[in-house]
């Protein structure tokens, strides 16, 4: 184990626990971090406080923004009898980048994961039945094709038929296993497009 100046330590520590960063990732963006000028060190630091400071849930998607609605739901054009339920906000962008789909989002800011001990009363899913009660015709669920995906999926439509809304899901040419996010947009474009109901 490499021995630090305590700084130096504590930050290689804090970057390894970012997803994705082990130790020697950690170590690189460490030391890039040390060679930075004070000026551009310290607007990294600003950055990261004021996103802990502004960000939240938007009051009707659960999206991230710095207002009270996002820019999607705030948008007059969206088509409101369409709403598409996304894990991650990552998700959301993802399918936005198609330019194919013009409904409304709901991010559940997570999947049921029994074995991490996440259930739905720790998602954004009570959240859900009312807007899907206000003139939804169709509730699109884009969920990554794993097993805490499919769990999500089918516990949400179990609860969403049941209210007279078709529920359709995005047709999976992702791999088992696969994020929404590394998907390219002709990909997307397909899933969205060829949709079925469940």
């Amino acid at each position: 184990m490499p021995h630090y100046a305590k700084p130096l330590a504590r930050l290689v520590a804090e970057l390894e626990r970012l997803p994705g960063i082990g130790p020697k990732s950690a170590q690189r963006m460490a030391f890039y971090i040390l060679r930075l000028p004070k000026e551009e060190a310290q607007q990294l630091a600003e950055a990261i406080i004021t996103v802990k400071e502004h960000i939240r849930f938007c009051k009707e998607c659960s999206n991230f923004t710095d207002q009270e609605l996002c820019e999607v739901c705030r948008d007059p054009k969206r088509d409101r009898s369409l709403l598409c339920i996304v894990a991650e906000t990552r998700d959301l962008i993802a399918m936005e980048k198609t330019n194919e789909y013009k409904g409304l989002y709901h991010v559940l800011q997570g999947l049921i994961d029994p074995l991490n001990d996440i259930h739905p009363e720790h998602l954004k899913i009570r959240e859900l039945f009312p807007r899907v009660a206000d003139g939804v015709q169709e509730v699109i669920l884009a969920l990554n094709p794993t097993t805490e995906g499919q769990t999500t999926a089918l516990f949400l439509a179990q609860r969403l038929k049941p209210l007279g809304v078709k529920v359709s899901q995005i047709a999976h040419g992702l791999p088992a296993g696969g994020d929404l996010d590394y998907a390219d947009q002709a990909t997307l474009i397909s899933a969205l497009q060829w949709r079925r109901e469940m």
